[in-house]
């Protein structure tokens, strides 16, 4: 989950990204030179020039309705990504083609509605591969303002994870959740709910998307996510019991996650382990977004001290960059809250309790796979209290979860260290 920040630099023409140094969950390191690798081959959009209708094999939710390709990479040109977003390549075998998928879900009321997500394949070396089914990895984002920045848009950080894994020689499912990427309205940050509707109606499009390109998917199915992706891990696990789209988890390996929003990630939002900068982004964001779907307040005002209660919905509306949110958010959070509510931040009541129940305790179940916690001491995003408190609620139902410190890393460095680690150990797990 953070918001610490460096200098800008142009990575698309005419686009000032933002490159981060230790940490961000959301958008991140947006170096020079990614564009270049990861550029469409054909029109951006759900439906522009490269976008391919879809025969849906059902109505309802997964329908796939649309298939645009936006990369094709070699394997030297994979390497060369994820060396520059800082990731380990010795897990990447093949070459990856990438492709934004559109579908049907449904929102946060059950109402029907569209989403969109990257799925992204490994690229055939040889015909005995073309037959091989493939295992498929579920690859949740973490914390993303700006709808762009989801992984089937974006053209840096949000596609360095899930071309990991196709590189390993797994189909990803990457899904940007509602309200970001291509899909309509506004993303209910942190709504675990509708990320998991999301995300299992993205696995049902990528089964067809898999036999439109030819290929067959086996049934196998992996879980992973960064940050906020990682407490989707952990949703999906749990959700995994009931069955997940027809497909059988055989590992779960959430990274950096807040899976204890009450015992662990909001307190050390207040006691100084989550850094200023990161805390207030995130708790403004967690408020304003919850309060859609929760009745935190009737007025800004009752939450945010002024001149923030004038602007802070209109910030968090999917459409503004992080480089125009966090100037416009103040230092701390005694300077964003009002002294009402940041006592009452300390005992929830109504409204705010009823969000942080409806988006905590999911490391309370049994997982039907194995399950690995990856962490860093050194997060101040999302400390690693968060992994542990979820390793000893696992092994309250008899699972043994073990907690692997990344050491004294940032939170957006764990990821890079992570990701090809948990690569190696799917390649290691099977039917």
């Amino acid at each position: 989950m953070n918001a610490e920040r460096t200098h800008t630099t142009n990575s698309t023409p005419g686009r000032a990204r933002s490159v981060r140094r230790g940490g961000s969950a959301f958008a991140a390191l947006m170096l020079a030179g990614l564009a270049g690798l990861t550029a469409a081959p054909a029109a951006q959009g759900a439906e522009g020039a490269g976008a391919r209708p879809a025969v849906a094999h059902h109505s309802g939710r997964g329908t796939l309705l649309h298939v645009t390709p936006v990369a094709d990479l070699s394997r030297a040109e994979v390497a060369a990504f994820l060396r520059k977003g800082e990731f380990g390549t010795e897990a990447m075998r093949y070459g990856v083609r990438a492709y934004r998928l559109t579908y049907r879900t449904v929102d946060t009321q059950g109402r029907p509605t569209t989403a969109t997500g990257l799925f992204v394949l490994p690229k055939i070396q040889s015909e005995a591969q073309r037959h091989r089914a493939l295992g498929l990895v579920s690859d949740a984002h973490g914390t993303m303002v700006h709808r762009d920045y989801a992984p089937s848009v974006t053209e840096d950080f949000g596609k360095l994870s899930p071309y990991l894994h196709a590189a390993a020689g797994k189909a990803v499912a990457a899904p940007d959740y509602l309200g970001l990427g291509k899909g309509p309205g506004v993303h209910p940050y942190m709504d675990a709910r509708s990320a998991v509707t999301a995300s299992e109606d993205m696995l049902r499009a990528s089964r067809t998307a898999a036999q439109r390109e030819g290929r067959t998917l086996s049934g196998d199915l992996y879980l992973t996510g960064f940050s906020q992706g990682g407490q989707v891990t952990m949703a999906l696990a749990r959700e995994a019991r009931r069955g997940l789209a027809g497909f059988t988890v055989r590992a779960v390996a959430p990274v950096s996650g807040p899976y204890d929003l009450s015992g662990a990630e909001m307190p050390a939002l207040f006691d100084g382990r989550v850094n200023d900068t990161s805390a207030v982004f995130y708790l403004s964001y967690f408020i304003v977004a919850q309060n859609r779907l929760h009745p935190i307040y009737k007025d800004p005002s009752d939450v945010f001290r002024a001149p923030y209660a004038d602007r802070i919905e209109q910030l968090f509306d999917s459409r503004h960059s992080e480089e125009e949110v966090i100037p416009a958010l103040p230092r701390t959070l005694k300077e964003l809250l009002t002294p009402a509510f940041y006592e009452r931040m300390q005992h929830p009541t109504g409204g705010l309790k009823e969000a942080l129940a409806a988006n905590d305790g999911f490391c309370d179940g049994k997982p039907a796979a194995p399950v690995r916690l990856y962490a860093a001491r050194g997060d101040t995003d999302v400390p690693i209290r968060n992994a542990r408190s979820c390793a000893a609620t696992l092994a309250k139902h008899g699972v043994r979860a073990p907690v692997l410190d990344q050491g004294g890393v940032t939170h957006m460095e764990s990821l890079g260290k992570a990701a090809p680690k948990v690569a190696r150990w799917f390649a290691t797990v099977g039917s």
